[in-house]
């Protein structure tokens, strides 16, 4: 299993045998190569992977599982777990052996990201993607143990408050915006239809408002149309299928949002129908909402609250649960129970109270 060089390119190739993942032996060829050493290094590599020796570094490991998972994610949930693995476990773990991995270091790297200060949600995030590296690892490979079961978890999978805005903080945020049409434009269509941003901690969600076009949107029939979500990696757009299913829908939105859009489009200059409709970032509106914030003296929310302010509204004025998920793209209607619960016992406590008064007029 010598490297020798391809006759036809003039580059390096190696012939090897390898036993397969059902334990057959195969014998393959890999070219290209630059040079001899890069050749046998590359096969050393290799041969490592395929007998998921845990003496392996963790970082080796990790690129084993990412070919096979690469077949089977979906590509944003691929890239956001990349994102995640490279930049907050690759740097603790990556040139640890697998086997010299043990709860107690698990643990140490814990209670670094919470010095850091992340929100509850984002580190469950996080200590979720190593232990699922690990559960694959045991499930697939024969590795003893998740140390990650012994260490314990950490952060919280919910977060324990929900910010939101009335409407009357909401129009006083709106005005102080109203200055910068863009701004205006961006803010009023979040709130007035629910439509996702993404949280800014998980970089990699998906962007529904960012991601609309001219043609997504029928002023005829007043509806805009959820087909597509946006993102900025690196320096690059890219313009990726909905969060799910359920996400791809169209909404419909209330006559004054349907003027104001058509206001705003007008003041485009030579808008073509694949245009973006607001080309700008989530950091611009980051930015944006905390300019509106001081000025109106409102609460601090998150630009990603306005979601949930349009929902907190649509449950006060009585719709359903399910009407409540199918606007906001959700898969289950249990999403949005378990996302909103804590808002319906006060509609329950107007229901009976509606209830009691029913009883006494007819008396």
């Amino acid at each position: 299993m010598k490297a020798e060089k391809d006759k036809k390119t003039g580059k390096w190739l190696i012939q090897y045998r390898y036993t397969d993942w059902q334990g057959k032996r195969r014998k393959s060829t890999k070219r290209g190569f630059a040079t001899k050493r890069e050749a046998e290094e590359w096969l050393r590599n290799f041969l490592i992977t395929q007998k998921a020796d845990f003496d392996m570094k963790f970082a080796d490991f990790w690129k084993m599982y990412c070919a096979d998972m690469e077949t089977r994610l979906r590509e944003h949930t691929m890239r956001t777990k990349k994102y995640i693995v490279e930049l907050k476990i690759l740097p603790y773990f990556g040139n640890k052996r697998v086997n010299d991995i043990t709860a107690a270091d698990i643990r140490q790297w814990q209670n670094e990201l919470i010095k850091m200060g992340y929100s509850p949600t984002y580190l469950k995030t996080i200590n979720n993607q190593l232990s699922a590296i690990f559960n694959y690892a045991v499930r697939y490979y024969d590795l003893k143990s998740n140390p990650c079961a012994k260490a314990g978890s950490m952060g919280k999978s919910k977060a324990e408050e929900m910010d939101f805005w009335t409407g009357e903080e909401f129009r006083r945020f709106i005005d102080s915006v109203m200055n910068k049409r863009l701004s205006y434009m961006a803010f009023m269509t979040l709130y007035w239809t629910g439509m996702r941003l993404g949280e800014l901690r998980l970089i990699l969600t998906k962007a529904e408002l960012l991601a609309l076009n001219p043609k997504d949107v029928d002023l005829e029939k007043r509806t805009i149309a959820i087909t597509k979500s946006y993102q900025r990696l690196g320096k690059k757009d890219v313009i990726t299928p909905p969060k799910t299913s359920k996400s791809k829908r169209v909404i419909t939105i209330p006559e004054f949002l349907a003027a104001d859009i058509k206001d705003y489009m007008d003041s485009l200059y030579d808008l073509q129908e694949d245009d973006r409709l607001f080309p700008i970032t989530k950091y611009y509106l980051e930015h944006e909402m905390q300019r509106g914030i001081k000025e109106s003296g409102v609460k601090r929310i998150r630009v990603h609250d306005l979601r949930h302010s349009h929902a907190s509204m649509l449950i006060e004025l009585g719709f359903s649960p399910l009407e409540i998920a199918n606007r906001l793209g959700h898969e289950k209607v249990e999403t949005t129970l378990n996302t909103y619960a804590h808002l319906y016992p006060n509609k329950q406590t107007k229901l009976a109270e509606r209830l009691g008064s029913e009883y006494r007029e007819d008396l």
